[in-house]
């Protein structure tokens, strides 16, 4: 090879280096180029896209941010379960941790409800609330007391000579327990819901079932309520009062019997269900047909435990759910009877 062609090849070989240099040099912005664009297309919005929850949608190893993961609120379950005593009443209620009764049945079934506590997980209670003094409200709560540390003990401020109501007098003494009086408006925490004393709105004298403590509980966006053995008297001072009684659960007063669940009473409660604590084939008749009347013409779903045993209403805040169907005989106890 002369000297001209060596120089003419050396001048092509220069050239098409700086040739590859620059198409190297391109291909490693366009690169690059690829890459961001390629980042931007997989964050989609970037720091726009937001999760349903209200936080940022970034995510570690482990699936989940721990500082920018945000939790819907979440509320503890309700259960209230309304005890099959027979011929009484027995409430147990529950909220997470959080367990009140009210009234434990006669003197025969403070066992009884006792161990249903037991079953259901209950070792302490918040609250008991002994509703008046008759026999099948308070007969088994001296049981209950003895059996169970209560951090609160709720009774109206009347007495009565039965050896029921001794039994209970004692059976606190002996825990060293003071009675809290009940107040009309005051409100009491249970876990994450919370009741409201209704009744008694004043003073009925010896009349123990207008003395009857009654209470509005709420859960979340439920609502139920219980009078204990308040007839129609107390129900029109509870309207007085200036609560709103209105409820989704409504436990019937005085067993179901006609001298409660007035129309003015039941119109202001508006209740979709109404649970009614009876003993099967009682003596009293018990439900008698003018309230169950009551009921079926405003479309209102009943549950018996003279039919169908304890029944438990379950509460996410917004649903209710029962451990059974709606009752469907709409037969009174003096039909029972005969």
């Amino acid at each position: 090879m002369t000297d001209k062609r060596r120089y003419r090849y050396g001048k092509r070989r220069k050239k098409q280096k700086r040739k590859n240099l620059l198409l190297l040099c391109l291909f490693i912005m366009g690169l690059a180029a690829g890459v961001l664009f390629g980042e931007k297309e997989k964050t989609g919005r970037g720091q726009d896209d937001i999760s349903e929850y209200g936080s940022l949608s970034t995510e570690t190893e482990n699936g989940l941010n721990a500082e920018t993961d945000l939790k819907t609120e979440t509320v503890e379950s309700l259960e209230v379960h309304f005890i099959d005593v027979g011929q009484g009443d027995s409430v147990l209620i529950k909220c997470g941790e959080n367990a009140m009764l009210i009234d434990a049945g006669d003197n025969s079934k403070g066992t009884a409800v006792q161990l249903y506590l037991t079953k259901q997980g209950v070792s302490k209670l918040d609250y008991i609330i002994g509703t008046h003094p008759d026999a099948d409200h308070i007969g088994g709560l001296d049981v209950i007391i003895t059996k169970f540390d209560c951090d609160k003990v709720i009774m109206p401020e009347v007495e009565r000579d039965t050896a029921a109501y001794r039994d209970v007098v004692m059976a606190m003494e002996y825990k060293g327990y003071k009675n809290t009086p009940p107040v009309s408006g005051e409100t009491y925490q249970l876990g994450e819901a919370a009741f409201t004393i209704i009744a008694p709105n004043r003073d009925y004298g010896e009349d123990y079932n207008n003395a009857s403590v009654g209470i509005l509980l709420c859960h979340g966006e439920n609502r139920f309520i219980f009078t204990g053995d308040a007839e129609s008297e107390a129900e029109e001072d509870m309207l007085s009062n200036g609560i709103d009684l209105r409820a989704d659960v409504m436990k019937a007063g005085h067993h179901g019997s006609s001298s409660s669940g007035s129309d003015s009473f039941l119109d202001a409660v508006n209740p979709r269900y109404v649970i009614i604590s009876c003993g099967q084939g009682n003596s009293y008749g018990h439900p008698h047909a003018e309230l169950l009347n009551s009921l079926r013409k405003r479309g209102i779903q009943v549950f018996r435990t003279d039919e169908q045993g304890s029944i438990a209403v379950t509460s996410d805040g917004k649903n209710l759910s029962f451990n059974c169907a709606p009752s469907e005989t709409w037969r009174s106890g003096r039909e029972e009877e005969q």
